[in-house]
């Protein structure tokens, strides 16, 4: 991202717009490769560029407010993928200037603010440009998550519980017949939405789980279209057997392995989860801080 983009002023004074591009194929690539040196800032939108740059089903596009050079980059509901009717309409961004982040939110052809979406993983330093843009488009704004973004800094840090040969053959990972026990306990799911929400993640995103002694699914953690680590969840009768931290080792070093992205949100009020990340290795970034958003909803 360029820090010599400077916002031209026209004769009458008014801030001159960003020229917006919808970046291609190719773009992508080289776009992931500029957002890995913003990491752990930029992990959201890094994480969804990782999953398109290897053919994972996505239903947004990318724009950039300038190219190659840019400050903001915007991934969007994609109007041509069918798949957007069935998920819920998603929008993510990372900046490094504010200003050009407002001119963008303001334009005309860049957000439809006239449907409902949220805006996630959105840094509270960008809150009051969010608010200010959602007065003047005259639309509804309503916050529902603060979040901390927690990251494998260092595989050599991350903690490897001991896992007896028995335990050790019941991890697994989930398939399609288990989307509907995953929707049943999201804190998000339990609707038509949600469960084909967690059928795409299911059908194309790593998972793993631990099983009983019949092969049922009893604790297990999903991975987003953002390539971020979550849905972790152990049912109510198998809690405090240690699952939880198996699983996300587990995750973390498959994922780790593999090069993908390795790091998960974890919401202000989950005292526990931000507990488990953090004895296992997990780093957080005390300047950052994220927040989810609802938008005509």
């Amino acid at each position: 991202m360029s820090s010599n983009w400077q916002a031209d002023r026209t004769a009458s004074g008014r801030l001159h717009q960003p020229n917006m591009k919808v970046l291609n194929k190719d773009d992508l690539k080289v776009a992931e490769g500029v957002l890995f040196k913003h990491l752990p800032k930029s992990y959201k939108v890094y994480g969804f560029l990782y999953g398109i740059n290897r053919n994972k089903p996505s239903t947004l596009e990318v724009v950039v407010d300038s190219w190659p050079d840019f400050k903001v980059i915007i991934c969007r509901p994609d109007p041509k993928v069918k798949l957007a009717l069935q998920l819920r309409k998603k929008v993510s961004c990372y900046s490094t200037d504010a200003q050009v982040l407002k001119d963008l939110f303001t334009q005309e052809n860049v957000l439809d603010w006239s449907t409902d979406f949220n805006i996630g993983g959105l840094n509270t330093s960008n809150e009051p440009i969010l608010k200010e843009v959602s007065s003047i488009r005259q639309v509804s704004i309503q916050p529902f998550a603060l979040v901390h973004l927690l990251y494998l800094a260092d595989s050599s840090h991350l903690l490897t519980p001991t896992v007896d040969s028995e335990l050790g053959s019941r991890i697994s990972s989930l398939n399609l017949s288990h989307v509907d026990l995953v929707n049943k306990t999201w804190k998000f799911g339990g609707t038509e939405q949600g469960y084909n929400v967690i059928k795409h993640y299911i059908g194309n995103f790593p998972t793993c789980c631990i099983t009983d002694r019949q092969g049922r699914p009893v604790s297990w953690i999903l991975v987003y279209d953002y390539c971020a680590m979550g849905m972790l969840y152990t049912l109510p009768e198998y809690r405090g057997k240690g699952y939880a931290k198996i699983l996300v080792s587990t995750m973390a070093r498959r994922l780790h392995a593999e090069g993908h992205p390795v790091y998960c949100f974890i919401e202000e009020e989950s005292v526990v989860s931000y507990r488990l990340f953090k004895n296992l290795g997990f780093t957080e970034d005390p300047s950052y801080r994220a927040q989810w958003f609802d938008i005509n909803v």
